[in-house]
């Protein structure tokens, strides 16, 4: 694998020419990443309280089929070991999601719940 070549930055703190490596952080950068890393708190995304087991399954069930198509397209864009590991990620996906339908199953063997019309909350 061929090395990318070394880069002369200035340091500001001492107007000499330092060399690092293009993929290495400042150490400012690399201190916020693992800042943000370290709390959890900040994430923007939630899910309801309110939503049923059921339904939360249907949509991670939709949402790892997307990923299996995605995965799955990208994969056969790709050559080699990188096709190799793009095909890994396709067969998690697919376990997953077969994991996730079969807990649907599970809970609702017949199909009685109506997925489409959202329970209503008082």
């Amino acid at each position: 694998m061929k090395k990318p070549p070394l880069k002369l930055v200035k340091n500001p703190a001492t107007s000499e020419p330092e060399t690092r490596a293009p993929t290495q952080l400042p150490q400012a950068t690399e201190r916020a990443v693992s800042a943000r890393r370290r709390n959890l708190n900040r994430n923007i995304f939630s899910v309801r309280p309110d939503v049923d087991t059921t339904t939360l399954l249907v949509h991670a069930s939709e949402t790892l089929a997307s990923l299996n198509v995605m995965t799955l397209d990208f994969a056969y864009r790709l050559e080699g070991s990188q096709h190799n590991v793009a095909l890994a990620l396709h067969q998690l996906a697919r376990l997953t999601e077969l994991l996730v339908n079969r807990a649907r199953d599970n809970l609702d063997p017949n199909g009685l719940v109506a997925v489409d019309k959202p329970p209503v909350v008082h």
